[in-house]
């Protein structure tokens, strides 16, 4: 069993470790920002693509 100080520091050793885990942000804000923007800038694109796809499949009559 651990005894004095070395049960308070592993007490905060633990909290740390809790709080990294949930917190899951490791970005700084401009690093933040920019993948966010690229990420938009994907979805996007993705988006552009699957309203082209629908607009050919409609201009090619319906498909059962």
């Amino acid at each position: 069993m651990t005894r004095g100080n070395q049960r308070d520091r592993d007490r905060q050793k633990n909290l740390d470790k809790q709080a990294k885990l949930k917190s899951g942000n490791t970005l700084s804000g401009n690093a933040f920002a920019r993948k966010k923007e690229d990420d938009a800038a994907k979805m996007r694109e993705k988006q552009a693509k699957a309203d082209a796809k629908k607009a050919a499949e409609g201009l090619g009559g319906k498909k059962k």
